[in-house]
């Protein structure tokens, strides 16, 4: 599926939620107090979209792909950090907020590397998404596939004056 802007990609608005979840975490008081851990943790997670709609603006595949593996990195980042605070004791009562931070955080991972995976694999249509070798070859592609309906085209034309003769 293509899509035109970046909102509307399924990853994205999962990347938002897990923002505006880090965001409703980390205002426990429980994070008072502890150095940089609430900043890091908004700014992973905030990376996560960020990133993605960063990639899907640039223009070019290998520049989304680079951005789409930043925001599984980010994300990465979230989950680490969660492990980090559910092995702290001030964390405690929090263990079902941060449990769904990483599973949140995990299945963008996984969303992410699917659609990295797909770029990497598929011929993707549009000189907007090609890279100069995917398009020469693409171009290959179209160039092969026209004369073999040109050959075609006069073996039917060649096989139809033989019957009529």
């Amino acid at each position: 599926m293509k899509y035109e802007n970046f909102e509307d990609v399924p990853v994205w608005k999962d990347g938002i939620r897990l923002t505006v979840n880090v965001f409703a975490v980390t205002e426990h008081p429980a994070f008072r107090g502890r150095g940089d851990l609430a900043n890091q943790i908004q700014r992973a997670a905030l990376s996560v979209p960020n990133n993605i709609a960063e990639g899907f603006e640039r223009g070019t595949t290998p520049e989304l792909l680079q951005f789409l593996y930043y925001a599984k990195g980010s994300a990465g980042e979230v989950r680490s950090i969660c492990h980090v605070l559910e092995r702290m004791r001030p964390f405690e009562h929090l263990k079902s907020e941060i449990s769904d931070l990483k599973s949140l955080s995990r299945n963008i991972s996984r969303q992410l590397g699917g659609w990295a995976f797909s770029l990497q694999e598929s011929d993707i249509k549009g000189s907007r998404h090609l890279t100069r070798q995917s398009k020469s070859a693409y171009q290959q592609q179209q160039d092969a596939q026209a004369l073999m309906d040109e050959i075609r085209a006069i073996n039917a034309e060649e096989a139809e004056k033989r019957r009529q003769r």
